[in-house]
Formats: structure tokens, C-alpha cells, sequence
């Protein structure tokens, strides 16, 4: 470890890739919309191939669509440490969220090439498809098939909104790679990511060693009522599913507040059918996001309001489906690689606190087959998935600083 600990990321050219990236896909009030597998998000591939090969790296690319860029080790039997996130972003995005995991894994092959350093471990940078999960859910999809949370097929067959599937999106945007997803083993995986929360900057605090990460579960409510004429129809004749949905909602804060303080939920996706002024809704889809870090309060969260948005339905005369469309368990990373991660931030001097993840990482799935932690780094007022969204130069250089120590500790220099 002593060959690279002396080694800085180089912060400005970081920022610069950072500040490039984001000119792709760009939002209409200074941030991103990249979403996964559209136009933008091939240009946003081939740029960051480009940046990639320009240091030496071989590409892989498997089924769907993961992107592996290896930077060799002396020893090509050795397990490769992976380190990386996504691209793709919300449709009103920041310029940070997951980018930053993955511009700072290339900074650190940049660095590495930069001083002539070589460790015995390869080191592979990775762009995971499909993390967000807005335009095909679920959230975090080609690497839950990489961790056999999904099949792929499962995968091809998700549609978007306009009917589109992933699997021929991901084929016309040219991204299928000929690699059997999941076939990579990893000696490690590390991730960067900004916070998307306001601990950090409240405490003023410059780095998180995240220990684990809530568990999540989306369920897909559709609610069916009757459409008819809102000027026309007497109020006790009217079976509103917007009626429905408007108690449901109310009945998802009333679920997680009872579970305060680490409990949360809110309903982030809906649709309203017809949508016009002067119909009464006839039909609404909408999906309620419950969080915790503990397993059962989850189910517990899941049966009563399953429970009570049918009595909900009962009342109005409403019909109900719920299917569940993402989730997984809490998690816990890898207490070895937590460590790597919390004395590098002691050895460069940066401030640092514990935190449990509130959102949903790649990094969860891969926990499932490979020794797994994560870094944080603060975004200013804790906002995430919003074009407003911000973080500094000096943390996104801390950040990418004690990612670079713990993924050359684990990757050993050789020389």
C-alpha cells in the first residue's frame, strides 16, 4: 500500500469528465435526462468507451448491456477488483447521480497509468445498465440479472410506457454484448455515490462509509373505477379511482410514519385515465415505494396497506390489482471492505460517519455475489433525482480520493 499512499486523484480532470458527461442528454434546467438505453444514453456509452480504451482498457459488454472496462493486473489468474455505478439518469436528473461512481473508478485507472503503477489484481471500471429503473422498472435491473435476481429474459420482456421493450431498445441502441450476464466473479466491488440525503453536509462531514442499505419494495397499485362526465354525474353515483388513489396516498404516510424515524414511503409514480378536465377518472396506476432497514418492518408496511387500500376500494366501489415491481432485502456490505473504505478516509485525513444507504444501489445486488461497500460524498440540501442537484469539486474529490486507496488496497500494488 505504501507505492500508493501518497497518490491523489487528479480533481480537476475528474470534474472536467464530469462537466463533458453532462453535456450529453442535457435537461432543461441544467441537468440530465439520459435515460437508459435512448439515444442519449448510447452517446453517453460510446464517449465514456472512448475515454476508456484511450487508457489502455479492454471493453466487455454482456447481454445486458453492462459495460466492463479491465485494466490488466501482473497476475491473470488473480480476481478482479470491480468498481464503477451507472449513467443512465431520471428524466429530470442531476449531473451526478451515478456518474460520479463511474467517472471516478475511470480517474482512478487514469491515476494508476499516470504514476506507472501496477497491482497484482486487474481492475475493471463498470457501467451498470438500467440502475435508475424510470423508463423500465424495476430500479437497478441489468445488475439484479447479473446477481440472479432476475432472468434475462424476465429483463427483455419489461416495456416502457410507450410499449417498448428493454430487450429491443437495449438491440437498437446497439449495447447487447455477446457476454453471459453474471459470469464475471469479482474479488470485490466498490461504488461510489453521491449521498442523495442531508446528513453529510448538516454535519459537515466529507465522507460516508455506508455499512448498509435499506430495503425496499415497490408495489403497483391499479385502481378501476368509472369514467363519466364530471359536471353530469351526482356524487353518490361517481366511483372515482382518483378518489382512490387520493386515500391511498394519504394511507401510505399515515404506514410510514408509524414506523418513524427510519421508516419511509411516498407514491412517486402515478397515472390518471383519461386525464382530461371534465372525466372523472376512470382508472389510476400508481407506485407506492416503502423503505426500511429492517426486513419485517417492510412486510409489516406491505400487508396493512394492501389491507386498507382494499377496504379503501370496497367503499368507493372500486376495483384493485397490486403487483409488486422491485424490491429487495436490507443489506449489509462486506465488513472487510467497509474497513478499507473507513481507514482510507482516516489516512487522508477527510471526516466520516457511518450511514445506511435510504436509496437503492447496484452495489445492493452485487453484495449477493461478491464481497461489496460503498462511498459517499454530500450533494448540497441532500437533493437527488432533480435537475437541481450539486455537489462540490472538493467532494467530488474526496470522495473519488478514498475510493482510489480502498480499491488499490484490495487490487495490491505491485510496483
Amino acid at each position: 500500500m505504501s507505492a500508493a499512499s501518497n497518490l491523489r486523484i487528479n480533481g480537476d480532470r475528474l470534474w472536467d469528465s464530469l462537466m463533458e458527461m453532462a453535456k450529453i442528454g442535457p435537461g432543461i434546467a441544467g441537468g440530465n435526462n439520459r435515460q437508459t438505453l435512448t439515444d442519449e444514453d448510447a452517446e453517453g456509452r460510446a464517449l465514456f468507451q472512448k475515454w476508456c480504451e484511450a487508457e489502455g482498457c479492454t471493453m466487455g459488454v454482456d447481454k445486458a448491456g453492462n459495460m466492463f472496462f479491465r485494466r490488466e493486473g501482473t497476475d491473470p489468474d488473480a480476481l478482479p477488483v470491480y468498481v464503477g455505478s451507472h449513467l443512465d439518469t431520471q428524466p429530470t436528473g442531476g449531473k451526478y447521480d451515478g456518474v460520479l461512481g463511474v467517472l471516478g473508478a475511470l480517474e482512478i485507472v487514469r491515476t494508476l497509468n499516470e504514476a506507472g503503477v501496477k497491482t497484482k489484481h486487474p481492475i475493471v471500471v463498470v457501467n451498470w445498465t438500467n440502475e435508475e429503473g424510470t423508463r423500465f422498472a424495476p430500479a437497478m435491473m441489468a445488475s439484479g440479472v447479473f446477481a440472479g435476481i432476475h432472468t434475462l429474459d424476465w429483463a427483455y420482456a419489461r416495456t416502457d410506457r410507450e410499449g417498448k421493450s428493454f430487450g429491443d431498445e437495449l438491440k437498437r441502441v446497439g449495447w447487447v454484448g455477446d457476454e453471459e450476464v453474471g459470469a464475471r466473479k469479482m474479488k470485490a466491488f466498490f461504488e461510489l455515490h453521491i449521498e442523495q440525503g442531508p446528513i453529510l453536509e448538516a454535519e459537515g462531514k466529507d465522507i460516508g462509509v455506508v455499512t448498509h442499505g435499506q430495503g425496499l419494495s415497490w408495489l403497483q397499485f391499479t385502481v378501476t373505477g368509472k369514467e363519466s362526465h364530471t359536471g353530469s354525474t351526482p356524487m353518490p353515483m361517481r366511483v372515482n379511482a382518483g378518489l382512490g388513489m387520493a386515500r391511498i396516498t394519504q394511507l401510505v404516510d399515515e404506514i410510514a410514519w408509524s414506523h418513524k424515524p427510519d421508516a419511509v414511503g411516498a407514491i412517486g409514480h402515478c397515472e390518471i385515465y383519461p386525464n382530461s378536465r371534465n372525466i372523472i377518472p376512470g382508472r389510476a396506476v400508481f407506485t407506492v415505494d416503502f423503505r426500511s432497514p429492517n426486513k419485517a418492518i417492510i412486510e409489516d408496511m406491505e400487508t396493512r396497506l394492501k389491507d386498507g387500500a382494499q377496504k379503501i376500494c370496497d367503499e368507493i366501489g372500486l376495483t384493485l390489482e397490486v403487483e409488486k415491481v422491485g424490491g429487495f432485502d436490507p443489506v449489509e456490505f462486506d465488513q472487510g471492505c467497509v474497513t478499507m473504505i473507513r481507514e482510507a478516509a482516516e489516512r487522508l485525513g477527510y471526516s466520516h460517519r457511518n450511514l445506511v444507504s435510504g436509496a437503492g444501489h447496484d452495489a445492493c445486488w452485487i453484495n449477493r455475489v461478491a464481497p461489496t461497500a460503498m462511498v459517499m460524498c454530500p450533494c448540497v440540501d441532500g437533493l437527488s433525482h432533480n435537475e437541481a442537484e450539486e455537489i462540490s469539486p472538493e467532494w467530488a474529490r474526496a470522495g473519488t480520493d478514498v475510493l482510489f486507496q480502498a480499491v488499490v488496497e484490495a487490487a495490491e500494488i505491485v510496483s
